[in-house]
């Protein structure tokens, strides 16, 4: 199992987003997404996510609200627990990230973006102000089925 963060961090209608295209070996290859990655040991889900998007966009967040829980579960990738988050106060200068090419993109163009389909389900629930968990199952990269709990 895999444990990982993901946040999208706003700004003037705009979330910040990761095109990945500098790895080779990298399941995310050419697709868009926020910022996050894998826990480290003994890493709470706020660690993680705020180390990570120092490393990667070489911000400080002053503020970060958990939005949802996503569960993975495919047959080629196996199963991850991803943490959402979003944040709209941080400090710094965007730096560049060794994974990709970052991005401030208007909310109404993500949608247009090279994404996982999966990912376009829980950026829609980022417009609600409800705490979600959504349940997504893959054969290999295609979305085959999923369920949105909203609390």
């Amino acid at each position: 199992m895999l444990f990982t963060t993901l946040c999208y961090i706003e700004k003037d209608g705009k979330y910040l987003m990761l095109h990945r295209t500098k790895k080779e070996k990298d399941i995310n290859k050419d697709k868009w997404l926020g910022v996050g990655g894998k826990f480290e040991e003994g890493e709470s889900p706020e660690e993680c996510m705020l180390r990570e998007v120092k490393e990667e966009t070489g911000l400080t967040l002053n503020s970060y609200k958990l939005r949802g829980v996503v569960t993975y579960v495919s047959t080629v990738f196996g199963i991850e627990y991803m943490y959402v988050f979003t944040a709209n106060d941080f400090e710094g200068d965007l730096a560049e990230c060794n994974e990709g090419e970052l991005k401030w993109i208007e909310k109404e163009k993500i949608f247009d973006l090279n994404m996982w389909e999966g990912d376009k389900i829980f950026l829609k629930e980022l417009s609600n102000h409800e705490f979600f968990s959504i349940k997504m199952e893959y054969d290999g990269d295609k979305l085959i089925r999923y369920k949105v709990n909203k609390y």
